[in-house]
């Protein structure tokens, strides 16, 4: 039975790839990191994976035999239940049977979601989210992530592909999306959209606190310096913070309108920025509530940070 309740999971991004070995409830004994090099073919990448989990193993005195099943996450659309990655586009894979190739290697169950509901799960499981009927999480990085929980269970979709809330149309005709669409969520409220605003504002105001600490180059401006600032009542870091925020709580209120959560988690590196950036959103949220008779979906801050992916994959069933 003590073998039963031992899991791996195996977090793969464009920059690294970590596995690790879980128990059933939510804590990681031992994982391990390489570098992904997303530049190299798919069966390059997938060998790797498999040489982490073995060596994982070899370092905890582990066979395979111990292990209940490895449930991996890649980034892109997933289809769960082949276990194929249909499309992820900072790996170039497309169609790519990755449980398949897991099982040859390892003959145990294998799963594989997407890299976001992943982390939403581990969220509902032992985060933000324990103890919540459904929850949705917007990791805010260099693009967004979105997961959609309820009772327990990956909301996807009928075909896998849901909760891609990154790609929903803020503003048509709007900036340009990595996606190939225009006006994006994504385009304005990822860490990215929020480093483009801080490079426009510098052109005209080269003296502000944004441009002092970038030393008045825009390719050193980074979602933190212009919170920073904002945060010493720099004037113009403030009113993109300002605009910041009021773009993603746009998005909040998409969300509550479509499916109202019983909470919305905020994640990703962006969310490091804590109460600052939680209280301007919920400032910025709450004149915009369709019914202001009724409650609405609580906003908070992630508690699993890195880990989220690895502890949700492992929990893939």
């Amino acid at each position: 039975m003590k073998n039963q309740q031992k899991y791996i999971g195996v977090d793969l991004g464009g920059t690294n790839i970590t596995a690790g070995i879980v128990t059933h409830c939510g804590e990681i004994l031992h994982k391990l990191t390489i570098s992904t090099k997303a530049y190299r073919k798919s069966d390059e990448i997938i060998a790797d994976i498999i040489m982490l989990i073995n060596k994982l193993l070899d370092k905890n005195g582990m066979d395979i035999s111990d292990i209940k099943s490895i449930g991996a996450d890649s980034p892109g659309a997933i289809d769960v239940n082949k276990g194929e990655v249909i499309f992820a586009g900072n790996l170039n894979w497309i169609h790519i049977p990755l449980k398949d190739e897991l099982q040859k290697a390892f003959s145990i169950s294998c799963f594989v979601g997407n890299d976001a509901n992943v982390a939403a799960l581990a969220e509902a499981l032992f985060g933000a989210g324990k103890g919540k009927k459904s929850i949705l999480l917007m990791t805010l990085g260099t693009g967004i992530g979105g997961g959609y929980i309820k009772d327990g269970r990956i909301q996807a979709g009928f075909h896998g592909v849901g909760a891609e809330i990154g790609h929903f149309i803020l503003f048509p005709e709007g900036r340009e999306c990595t996606c190939g669409n225009k006006g994006c969520f994504e385009a304005y409220a990822s860490a990215t959209g929020i480093i483009n605003m801080g490079k426009d504002a510098i052109k005209e105001n080269p003296d502000c606190m944004i441009a002092k600490r970038a030393f008045n180059n825009p390719s050193n401006i980074t979602a933190k310096i212009i919170i920073d600032s904002a945060k010493e009542n720099d004037k113009i870091a403030l009113k993109i913070f300002g605009d910041y925020t009021r773009y993603i709580a746009y998005g909040i209120i998409n969300i509550i309108n479509l499916i109202n959560p019983e909470v919305i988690i905020i994640g990703g590196g962006i969310s490091r920025a804590g109460d600052f950036l939680l209280d301007s959103i919920k400032t910025q949220v709450t004149p915009r509530i369709f019914c202001k008779q009724a409650p609405y979906s609580d906003i908070i801050l992630s508690k699993m940070g890195n880990e989220a992916g690895i502890i949700g994959a492992a929990m893939l069933s």
